[in-house]
Parts: C-alpha cells; sequence; structure tokens
C-alpha cells in the first residue's frame, strides 16, 4: 500500500518532467544559403549544423533529400563533409534536409540551400578541329582569313576565352606576325601575302586558353590543346614579267651592217601559275635609233638600226645602254599592263680610222675637243736641273682615240735643242700625259741661253700617221752666292733698364754679290742667353732693346748675342755681339727683419735698432743709408738716430692715453733711404705694445633705474642695467652684476660685455616664476658693478620695477543659448533661428560668435560634410538658415553646429578662445520624395493549368526615403493587358489584384490572380502597377512600372511515361524533377501523376505531365526535351533507373484513345469475317492435311532407322527457307528432302523471329538439348506428339572429332492427330 502510495505521488512528476523536454532548434542562420567551392575535395569540411537545446540532451543530426548524396554528416558532431565531387556546370545548386533530434522529441527539420562557386576546371575547347582554307595573295592586310570558336564552360573570367597564334609555318621572323587573331577567334592578315616571292602554303597552331581563375586555391590558367589550321595561298595575276637573266651584254663592230642581229633577251610571267605572252619593245636608248628589236619565238632580238661610230661613245666606255621593256598580252587583276624592263650593254668596237693628236690639257680634265688641240707649247726649267727633272708649266696629252693597237703610238724629240732633253712616255695607246725632261744638265745653262727650242713627234705604229707639237722652254738663274759680316765680334754698352727700342747698333750689316731676290739679306737673333732682352730689325738689321724690365745689372752684367743674315735663297752667316750692361739707382734699400717691442705702462722704456741694406753697386750714393721717423700721433714720444737707426722714447708711457681700439699697441713709421740719383726708399712699422694694469674702477651710466613688467608672465625680460671700466684689458677692466633689495630673489640679472670695458645686466624673471599685479605692484632693489678679485673697485645704482596688469581671462558661452532647436526641411523656414549669446569677465572684452564645425548625421551615423552649408552663424551669435531649400531630413536629420566665444582685446600670449559648444537643430521630414521600385531583373512565369484564385504570381517591391507615414507606399493596378504572339493587345481587367505589405521599410505589392486564367492563351500579360504615398496637406507622389508576366500553355505541357506505378513516381518525385532539372536548366512544373489503363497494352504503368520552363518565360517542347535529356547520360541514366520509358505530349497521348478505341473495333470486325473465311477454307483443307500426317508418319518410321551419327551432305546454304543445302536436307531430320516430300517456305529461324513477337523465345544450349516453349498454345493434358517423341529417343552423336550434335524441337510441326 505505501508502495502505491508513493508511485501516485512521483507520477505528477514524472509526466510533468517528461512534458517539459523541448526539442532542439537550429540557430537562426540554418536558412542562409552556404557558399561552397566546386573544387572543396572529398573530405574535406564543408559546414557544421549547430542546434541548441534548453535541456542539454545528446543531438544526432541527419542530412535526407536529392542532393544529400553529396554530402555526409557525422551525427555527433554535425560536422558536413563533402562525400562526392562537386561540380558547378552540372548542378550549381544543391538543397536537401537536414534534421536534428534529442532522445525524447521528433526530429525538427529544415531545408539546407548550397550555392556553388564556379572554379576554373575546364580548359577551353575548339568546336571544330580540322581547319583549312584558301586566300587569294592579294588579300589586303586587315582582312579576316578565318575564324575559330572554343568554349569554355566555366564562368567568368575562367569561362573567357582568348586565343593565339603560338607558331606559323614556314618558321621565320616576318612570318610570326603574318597573322593575328582576335578576341573573338577571327584571325586577321596582319601582312601582305606573295604566292611567288614568299610562300604558297602556311600552316598556324592555334591555341586558346581562359583569362584564368581559382583552382584549389591557387589561379590557374586552362589551355586548350592546339588546333592546326591549313592556309593555301592562290595565285593572281598580280605580278609583273621577269627577265631570265640580270644582265644583257653583247659587242658590235662599227662598222657592222644594217640589220646585223646583236643580242636577244627573254622574259617570262611573274606569275607562275598564269604564264601570259610577253610582247619586247625598246623603251629607252642612250644612242636613240641605232638599234632595233623584235619579238621572235617568245623572245627579243636586238638587231642595228643605224651607222655606229664608237668614237662617240668614248664618255660611255664604248657601250650603247638599251632599255628592252617587256609587256604581257593581259592586263594584270588591276587593269594595268604588266611590265617590265631591263637595260641590255652593248659594245660597239674599233677600228683604225684616226692618227695620234696633241692637246694642251691635263689627262684627267682633257675632253680631247677641236678647242684643245694645239701645235705649239711653252714651259719653264732652273739651269742645271737634275737629269729627267720635267718642263714645268708644260701640259700636254697626246691623243688617238682608236682602240688598242690601232691606238698605239711612239713619241720622240726634233729640234736644235733635242740632245739636251728627252721624251716621256716613248710609247703610248689611246691616251698619254706628255712630258719633256732634262737630259743633260751641263747643256741647261741660263747663262749660255735663257730660251731653248724642241718638237715633239707623235707617228701612229699602224697607219705610220704622225703629228708634230713645238715646245719653247724658258729658263731660270739659281742663287749661287751667301751673305758676309766684315768683324766676326762686337761690343757695346747699355744702362740698364733702358727703354724698349733703345738702339744698341744700327752699323753691324752684312753683304752678298747676288741681284734681285737672292741678295735680299734678312737678319735675325739665334735663340742664346739674353735673345728675350733684344730684338733685331730683319731688314735693317739694327739692334734695339725689347725687355727694359728684366735688362737687370743685379741680374747679369753681360750679354752675347748671335745675329745671323740670310738672303733669299735661304744661305745665310753669322757674327757675335758683346753687350755690357751700367749701373743706375733702382733698388730701393731693403729692411731686414720686423719689430714688436712689448713695455708696461708707467715704468718701461724702449730701445731698438733698425737693420737695412741696398742692393746697388757698394761703395756709391746708390747704397748709402739714412734713417727718419716718420709723423704720427705717437711719434713725438721717441727718437731715431738717423746715422745707426737706434729707436728710444722720451718719457713714461700710459696705456689708457693711446687709443682702445689700438689695445695699447703704437705703431711708429720709418724710412730708409739711400743717396742715389733720385733716391730710393723703404718704410717700416714698428709696434710697441704698452702692458695694462689695473688703475680704475666701474661706473653706472645712470644713477638709477626704472622699469615695467607685466603680469602673469614668466621669464620675461624686465630691463638692462650698463656700467664701463677705464682699464683697456679685459683682465683689468671685466665686470660682473649682483642684485639686493626686498624680492630680489623673483629677478634674475644676467651679464653680458658690450666691449672692452663695458658691461650691461639683463634683468628678467626666471621661467617658472611670473608677477601677479594683485599680489604685489612695485619692486624696489640695488644693483651692484665690481671688478673680479677680491680687492677689486665697486659701484652701485637704484632700479624701481612696476607690475602692469593684463587681460589673460577667456569668455564662457551662455548654456541657455545652445538649447536644441527643429527646423523644416526643403525651404519651408528662412531668416534667423536661434541666438548664441558669451560673456568674459575682464573690463573692455570684445566678444565675438565663431562656427568651428559643423556635424552632419542621419539616424546617429555621420553623413559627412553635405549639410555644411545649410546654416550660417554671425560673429553676434546669431544664427540663420543660409541654403533653405537644400536642407533635406531624407539626407541628413540632424545638424550640429560647434561654436566658440572669442575676446579680440585678450593677450595673446593668453587663451582668447571659450571651450566648444554645441548647437543642435533637427531637420523636421516633410513629404518630398515619390516611391521609387526595386528592381530585381526577376522574370514572372504563368502557367494557367497550375495556378489558381488567390495565389500569387508576382510581385513588386518600392522604397520611399521619406520617414514616418511619409514613406508609407500602397500599391494598386491601373491596367492589365494580354499581347499575344501575334503582337494583339487585349484588356484583362479584373483578374488581377494586389496588397501590400512592408518590412524593414520596404514595400511589397503581392499581385494575387482573382479568376482562373485561359490555359490556351499564347503570350504575355503587361500588368501596370502604381506605388503611392502618404497624403498629406493634399500632397502626394506615385510611380508607376509595368510587369511582363509571360505565359506557358497548354502546347507546352510534355508526358513523361513511367515502367512503374504511380506512387512510386510520387515517391520519387523530388529525384525525378532534380535530374530533370539538371538536364535542362529549367525549372520543372509537374501538372498531374496518373496510372496508365492496363487495357492499353502500353509498356508504362504511369504518365507525369509537366512543363519545363526557363527564367526567361520560354518552354521546352517536346522534341527540345527530348534532345537535352539525352544529351545529359548521367540523368538520363538516372531516370531510366527511376522507371522512364517514353517521352510524348499530352495530345499525342489523349489522341490515341479514341484511335485506340477506334482500331479495336475495326479489328474485331476483320476478326470476325476472318473466322468465317478461315471455316471456309478448313473443310477445303481437310484432305490435304490427311495426306500431310500420313508423310509426317512416314518420316517418324524413317527418324528411327536413320543413326544418330551419319553425315550430312554439305551444300551450299539457303537462308529464308529450309532448303538448307543442295541435296535440299531437312535441317529437322538430317535426312533429304525426297524421302519427307515437304518443302516449307519458313525455317525454324523465321519460326523464332515470328514469335518472338510474343516474347517467345529459342534457348539453344550446348550443354543440354535446348526446349522452346510456347504456354497457353496447347490444352491442358496433351498427347505427346509423335514426332517430338521419337526425335526426343534419338540419343545424341558425335558428328565428328570434338563437335556436339545440336537436337531441336519444333512446335510448328505437330503429328499428334496422325
Amino acid at each position: 500500500m505505501a508502495q502505491l502510495w508513493l508511485f501516485c505521488f512521483l507520477l505528477p512528476a514524472l509526466m510533468v518532467s517528461v512534458t517539459a523536454n523541448k526539442p532542439p532548434k537550429f540557430t537562426s542562420n540554418i536558412t542562409n544559403p552556404v557558399v561552397l567551392p566546386e573544387d572543396l575535395p572529398v573530405g574535406a569540411e564543408a559546414f557544421w549544423l549547430y542546434a541548441e537545446d534548453e535541456d542539454h540532451d545528446v543531438l544526432t543530426y541527419a542530412i535526407s533529400g536529392k542532393d544529400s548524396t553529396f554530402f555526409s554528416v557525422n551525427p555527433s558532431t554535425g560536422e558536413v563533409t563533402v562525400a562526392s565531387s562537386l561540380d558547378y556546370e552540372t548542378n550549381y545548386f544543391l538543397s536537401f534536409e537536414v534534421s536534428v533530434r534529442d532522445p525524447y522529441n521528433a526530429p525538427v527539420v529544415a531545408t539546407m540551400r548550397i550555392l556553388l562557386e564556379d572554379r576554373n576546371d575546364n580548359i577551353p575547347v575548339f568546336q571544330d578541329t580540322s581547319l583549312s582554307t584558301s586566300i587569294n595573295e592579294t588579300l589586303p592586310v586587315g582582312s579576316v582569313v578565318f575564324s575559330v570558336l572554343a568554349e569554355d564552360k566555366d564562368s567568368g573570367t575562367g569561362g573567357t576565352v582568348e586565343y593565339f597564334i603560338e607558331k606559323v609555318t614556314p618558321n621565320s621572323v616576318e612570318n610570326q606576325h603574318l597573322f593575328r587573331i582576335l578576341d573573338n577567334g577571327s584571325i586577321i592578315l596582319n601582312g601582305s601575302l606573295s604566292y611567288n616571292n614568299k610562300s604558297s602554303f602556311y600552316q598556324l597552331e592555334l591555341k586558346a586558353c581562359d583569362l584564368g581563375g581559382l583552382l584549389n586555391g591557387k589561379n590557374i590558367t586552362q589551355c586548350s590543346q592546339p588546333v592546326y589550321l591549313s592556309i593555301s595561298v592562290v595565285d593572281q595575276a598580280d605580278l609583273d614579267p621577269q627577265f631570265v637573266r640580270d644582265f644583257y651584254s653583247a659587242s658590235v663592230s662599227e662598222d657592222a651592217a644594217l640589220g646585223t642581229s646583236v643580242l636577244a633577251v627573254e622574259a617570262v610571267d611573274g606569275d607562275r601559275g598564269v604564264k601570259d605572252p610577253v610582247i619586247y619593245s625598246i623603251s629607252n636608248s642612250t644612242k636613240s635609233g641605232w638599234f632595233e628589236i623584235e619579238t621572235e619565238g617568245g623572245v627579243g632580238v636586238i638587231r642595228v638600226n643605224d651607222t655606229l661610230d664608237r668614237e662617240q661613245l668614248l664618255q660611255e666606255d664604248e657601250e650603247v645602254q638599251v632599255q628592252v621593256t617587256a609587256t604581257e598580252e593581259h592586263l594584270n587583276i588591276y587593269g594595268q599592263e604588266a611590265k617590265a624592263s631591263v637595260w641590255v650593254t652593248i659594245r660597239v668596237t674599233d677600228v683604225n680610222d684616226h692618227k695620234p693628236e696633241f692637246f694642251n690639257c691635263s689627262l684627267e680634265s682633257c675632253a680631247f675637243t677641236a678647242d684643245e688641240a694645239q701645235a705649239s707649247f711653252t714651259g719653264w726649267v732652273e739651269e742645271h736641273a737634275a737629269s729627267r727633272i720635267p718642263i714645268e708649266g708644260l701640259t700636254m696629252v697626246a691623243y688617238d682615240p682608236d682602240k688598242g693597237r690601232n691606238g698605239t703610238f711612239e713619241l720622240f724629240l726634233e729640234g736644235p735643242d733635242a740632245p739636251a732633253f728627252s721624251v716621256s712616255p716613248a710609247r703610248a695607246a689611246g691616251s698619254a700625259d706628255v712630258q719633256v725632261l732634262v737630259r743633260d744638265s751641263e747643256m741647261v745653262d741660263y747663262e749660255n741661253k735663257t730660251v731653248m727650242m724642241v718638237q715633239v713627234v707623235a707617228t701612229d705604229v699602224v697607219s705610220k700617221n704622225s703629228s708634230v707639237a713645238s715646245v719653247t722652254i724658258h729658263l731660270r738663274d739659281i742663287n749661287d752666292h751667301r751673305p758676309t759680316f766684315p768683324k766676326n765680334l762686337y761690343i757695346f754698352e747699355v744702362p740698364e733698364h733702358s727703354p724698349p727700342g733703345f738702339v744698341v747698333t744700327n752699323t753691324t750689316l752684312a753683304t752678298d754679290p747676288d741681284t734681285g731676290e737672292w741678295g735680299h739679306i734678312t737678319y735675325s737673333l739665334l735663340p742664346g742667353n739674353g735673345v728675350d732682352l733684344f730684338e733685331v730689325d730683319p731688314d735693317t738689321g739694327t739692334v734695339t732693346v725689347r725687355d727694359s724690365l728684366n735688362l737687370d745689372r743685379e741680374q747679369q752684367t753681360v750679354y752675347f748675342l748671335t745675329l745671323q743674315a740670310t738672303d733669299g735663297g735661304n744661305q745665310a752667316s753669322t757674327t757675335t755681339l758683346e753687350i755690357h750692361l751700367l749701373d743706375i739707382n733702382d733698388n730701393a734699400p731693403e729692411v731686414m727683419g720686423s719689430y714688436n717691442v712689448f713695455v708696461q705702462e708707467g715704468h718701461g722704456n724702449v730701445s731698438l735698432t733698425i737693420l737695412a741694406q741696398d742692393k746697388d753697386q757698394p761703395g756709391t750714393n746708390n747704397s748709402l743709408l739714412i734713417f727718419t721717423l716718420l709723423p704720427g700721433p705717437y711719434s713725438h714720444n721717441f727718437s731715431l738716430d738717423p746715422s745707426t737707426g737706434l729707436l728710444t722714447n722720451l718719457g713714461p708711457l700710459d696705456r689708457e692715453a693711446i687709443d682702445p681700439a689700438l689695445e695699447g699697441r703704437i705703431v711708429l713709421g720709418v724710412r730708409v733711404s739711400d743717396c742715389g740719383v733720385p733716391p730710393q726708399s723703404t718704410e717700416v712699422n714698428v709696434t710697441i705694445t704698452v702692458e695694462d694694469i689695473n688703475d680704475n674702477e666701474p661706473i653706472f651710466n645712470q644713477s638709477s633705474y626704472q622699469f615695467a613688467v607685466a603680469e602673469r608672465e614668466a621669464g620675461i625680460w624686465v630691463g638692462t642695467v650698463e656700467a664701463w671700466d677705464a682699464d683697456q684689458t679685459e683682465a683689468n677692466n671685466r665686470i660682473s652684476f649682483s642684485l639686493s633689495g626686498s624680492g630680489a630673489n623673483n629677478f634674475l640679472l644676467q651679464s653680458s660685455m658690450l666691449g672692452s670695458g663695458r658691461a650691461e645686466g639683463q634683468l628678467r624673471l626666471p621661467p617658472d616664476v611670473s608677477l601677479d599685479y594683485e599680489t604685489q605692484n612695485f619692486f624696489q632693489l640695488t644693483v651692484h658693478a665690481e671688478n673680479p678679485g677680491p680687492q677689486g673697485p665697486e659701484a652701485t645704482a637704484n632700479v624701481q620695477v612696476i607690475v602692469e596688469d593684463v587681460n589673460d581671462e577667456p569668455p564662457t558661452l551662455v548654456a541657455a543659448s545652445l538649447r536644441e532647436i527643429s527646423v523644416a526641411e526643403n525651404g519651408s523656414q528662412h531668416g534667423q533661428v536661434a541666438e548664441i549669446q558669451a560673456q568674459d569677465v575682464d573690463t573692455g572684452a570684445r566678444l565675438v560668435i565663431e562656427l568651428v564645425d559643423v556635424i552632419c548625421t542621419k539616424a546617429g551615423l555621420d553623413v559627412g560634410s553635405l549639410c555644411r552649408g545649410w546654416f550660417s552663424v554671425e560673429a553676434n551669435g546669431s544664427v540663420y538658415i543660409n541654403q533653405s531649400e537644400a536642407i533635406d531630413f531624407e539626407a541628413c536629420d540632424r545638424v550640429m553646429l560647434v561654436v566658440r566665444a572669442c575676446d579680440l582685446d585678450t593677450d595673446p600670449r593668453f587663451q582668447a578662445y571659450s571651450d566648444n559648444g554645441t548647437l543642435g537643430i533637427t531637420i523636421e521630414d516633410m513629404n518630398d520624395n515619390a516611391p521609387y521600385f526595386l528592381l530585381d531583373n526577376k522574370t514572372f512565369v504563368i502557367i494557367p493549368e497550375l495556378v489558381i484564385p488567390d495565389q500569387q504570381v508576382a510581385y513588386v517591391q518600392a522604397r520611399d526615403e521619406d520617414s514616418g507615414a511619409n514613406a508609407n507606399i500602397k500599391f494598386s493596378l491601373l491596367r492589365v493587358d494580354f499581347v499575344s504572339e501575334d503582337g494583339t493587345t487585349t484588356p484583362f481587367n479584373n483578374y488581377f489584384q494586389i496588397s501590400t505589405t512592408s518590412e524593414a521599410g520596404v514595400f511589397t505589392g503581392s499581385i494575387q490572380l482573382v479568376t482562373s486564367l485561359d490555359s490556351t492563351l499564347q503570350g504575355t500579360y503587361q500588368v501596370t502597377v502604381q506605388a503611392r504615398d502618404h497624403v498629406l496637406d493634399n500632397v502626394t507622389h506615385k510611380t508607376q512600372i509595368t510587369l511582363n508576366l509571360f505565359t506557358v500553355d497548354q502546347s507546352y505541357r510534355v508526358r513523361l511515361q513511367f515502367s512503374t506505378s504511380k506512387d512510386e513516381v510520387g515517391a520519387n518525385m523530388e529525384d525525378i524533377k532534380a535530374a530533370l532539372a539538371q538536364a535542362t536548366r529549367t525549372s520543372v512544373y509537374v501538372v498531374d501523376i496518373q496510372n496508365i489503363n492496363p487495357a492499353a497494352r502500353a509498356q508504362a504503368v504511369s504518365y507525369l505531365d509537366a512543363y519545363f520552363v526557363f527564367p526567361n518565360g520560354t518552354a521546352l517542347t517536346l522534341n527540345q526535351l527530348s534532345v537535352m535529356i539525352r544529351r545529359d547520360q548521367d540523368s538520363l541514366t538516372q531516370l531510366l533507373n527511376m522507371g522512364l520509358v517514353v517521352l510524348g505530349s499530352q495530345e499525342s497521348q489523349e489522341s490515341s484513345q479514341p484511335q485506340v478505341l477506334s482500331n479495336t473495333i475495326i479489328g474485331l470486325a476483320v476478326a470476325l469475317v476472318l473466322v468465317l473465311l478461315i471455316m471456309s477454307v478448313a473443310l477445303v483443307c481437310v484432305r490435304k492435311s490427311y495426306h500431310r500426317k500420313l508423310r509426317a508418319m512416314k518420316a517418324g518410321k524413317e527418324a528411327r532407322r536413320t543413326a544418330v551419327g551419319t553425315a550430312v551432305a554439305s551444300g551450299p546454304a539457303i537462308p529464308g527457307t529450309n532448303v538448307y543445302n543442295a541435296e535440299r536436307a531437312n535441317p529437322m531430320l538430317d535426312l533429304p528432302a525426297k524421302d519427307l516430300e515437304y518443302v516449307s517456305s519458313s525455317s525454324d529461324q523465321d519460326y523464332v523471329s515470328l514469335n518472338s513477337l510474343d516474347e517467345n523465345s529459342v534457348d539453344v544450349n550446348r550443354d543440354s538439348q535446348a526446349t522452346k516453349k510456347e504456354p497457353g498454345h496447347s490444352p491442358p493434358g496433351p498427347d505427346p506428339e509423335p514426332l517430338s517423341v521419337v526425335l526426343a529417343d534419338r540419343k545424341m552423336g558425335t558428328q565428328g572429332p570434338g563437335r556436339e550434335v545440336l537436337s531441336f524441337t519444333n512446335a510448328g510441326l505437330d503429328t499428334t492427330d496422325l
């Protein structure tokens, strides 16, 4: 009983604990799609499932659904890893269900959506790999040669293909840039082609690469396999003909007859594939009319057309240049003549028809004209010229225009003076410079003859014709004497430093007996000592002083010069000039050393001797010295001995009597002079330093000082005191200052030297000390000045310091003037909206208000500086609206003006500004913005057969930048039109309605169907939606948009038949839809699933009707669906595994039902007629049947007597009959047909083929006897068929080694009735 009471007590507690357990919950982000890269490897972590359980129970995770096979989940931890490879191109969107459960509650299920990110895992693939084309060689540069296309299944840069030309064959530098490929795959000709000069064939190796993308964490660029484009170049008639040789030449005698053949030229068509005939002509010639050309047998024959003369061609190297032009008979592709030219060289050979002649010219420039022909010449030569010296001024050329031996001639001399000369050359060909040479030097004598005469004779060695030229030779005299001086040595005296041009001698002259040019004498000084101090006139021989400065006796007393005389023939002689220098007083005395003396003031004496010398000649007045003391400010204190140079002082010296700037130094000037004429002198300074002693005390420049200083300034300068000391050295006149008196510790006194004996004291406050006017405004101090040292003298002075008051307090803002204000947007208010006030405790303060910053915020967030110009703050603190129209609540709902006050009279050293204050301005919203639609480029599709009233078919979203009630939006439908495929527009009002909802400021208009739509209509519903905001003060804003709702009519309804039942198809619906969506990339809308009537005898058991719609509103037809499913083998395999057997449209299926019924009725009628016909025929065939059975019995008997291993005669088979060989053997019995007397028109194989339509089959088993069964054809419990029994009794034998015998049962042969 106690246990019962205990159980009753615990039962409510247990029930409470069980009912209180709560199921787990997934976190809120479970509905967010998970983004995964498609290259995530199998086994890698994909994401985690996380759920919370308030009871802290153990949780178990699981996944299920059509796409769950790609992942596996750890049921304990919720870690989801990749189970099979992901592929963005196959299915970029995965969806499956995830669940979590605890031990006490049902599983909590959520839908997990996976978005795959594309990775660059596909290479570009060329759509065609066998590429070839032909192009004309004249194809313009920049033309498209060919276009290729490669596709990459990836998206983004990984799917963007760029093309490259990897290699061009023939592989030359020029060909590598002959083609270029564009981004669209077009191959462009980048250079000119030439069938003949370049290549008639090119092969391009092409490659396609994507722009790269991520793959396995790296940026990878994928490239295709190379493909090859073969380009054949087609030759065009675009080239001129070409001569077979680059150069033609021939020769012809100048006496050749007219019509003589000279040379044949040949040209061919430059286009090797055209070979156009060529016509020849002479288009130019250096000798017009001499030659002509004729076209004979494809070549051009050049013939003589006029009289030839080789001598007219001497300037042309005896050659005639003929330009031959070859022209093709037909015009080229440009409509122009195709022609080419070549120059032909024809050399005209010589005959002997001229004699040699003389010309007055040089061989290089001689033109051999009649004007240049001459018989008399003139020349010059010096007397006694050496042998083989040519006559000067003679320009003679002998010339015979004939060639070779015909132009060869001999030269020799005649005349009275011929023995004295010779001629060169003695023999020449064509032309030669002729020279007359000295042969006998003794005979060429100016004293005997001044003019000589010879004749030059030129004789042709072949024709012996000759010419004679006379030569007149003038002789020139030569220089054969040199000039001479009367003496070899001349002596002169010259004062030192004589001026330039001073004449040393003009009588030292030379003589030369030669006259004229050879007797003219030129004088010069040969190099040597002193040649730079003297010079000679080259014509007169006068020697003069050149350098007066360096003509110094003290450096050198005697100079030796060599004077040279040279005549016009450059023959010379010399003599010596000896020049002595005389002394003059040209040197000033020189003082030796420097003189500095130190002496103490008051007691010291000076005793100093000045030492000097003179470089002039000793023992003369030029070197005798006298000492003199020069006048000066302190010279009267000293005396100087004029002969010895001894300097002494005349009395005691005082340092303070000397100018302080001299620092105690007395400088005396001493002059040292010689007695020469004119006298020379030198001055020297003697420095006497008088040393100072401390014999003076300091003195202030004022007996008292008064200074003023401002309060609140630490370290400020107060004033300066100054004192001086008459002593002139720093050791004795250095002054130091000190300060005493009440409050002296508040000041610093810093000493500094102003100069020698002068000092000042800078009175200032210490850096950390400032005076306060309110505490003490006056200080009385004493300043002391003293020399250094314990016994140094001292002086004092009074100092008064007065403290001045300053403006040192900053202003403050009045808090009451900074209260928040409100201003309406969009020009609703103008003028002043607030006034900011400030105050300052200082008297005479001058205050202004300044705007420091403007802060613009929207919903508490800083929006930058867009409101900076909306308001302005004046100096008196007035706040005005500056840009009323620009104030916009939607951009900024609160403005904060940061201001401060400034005292313009505050001392610059102190803070002049108050602390910053903020004036808040709240912007009030006005209804000033129209709503606007949020466009997401979504396409809406309606399948009328599927949608029902009150179902949403489309939606719009809109926003209004206003706030509060001003931002409320209401949607309405203005118009609905249906636009059919033929463009006809029909109003469809009252078919749709729209409702408004909002969330987070976004208003959504849900467009719903009011009544059912006609499913046969094909076209688009155009729905015009209006969005209108809140009406305030009769002000409202509205906008509108038109949506296109694409319809998919029943013509796109497709039926899929399955071999499984309706229930099984419904159970696999999600997998079926996923496979169909993967294959078609469409949205699958299932309309109906039904079983097929078994009486229809169809292979399918059930069917599924559905629509396949693209996002743009288009749908797939049956044929398109069939093609797309067959392309995707994976999806097709999945669908076949789920029972798909037939694809067909609904109409075809529905239309077949009446047809089946009609066919059934017709079939029954035909069957009835056939039964009547068969019964009639059966009566006729009874007799024939009886005979057939008798023959079958006979065949049975024969079969029993026939051995199993009897060989069968071979023969050719006759397929399709039972006549299998030439012996017409029956295959069933291995007997000749004549024994059975039976031939059937159908074979066993034909029977099998026929019965296969009823799903009967023949199984041939080589290990056992094969039997073909026909269930349903025999009545229950039949008697055994005699022939079958007989055949079954036959023992299986061997037809040969290793060969088995097959035994057959032919159910078509029935002998039971027998």
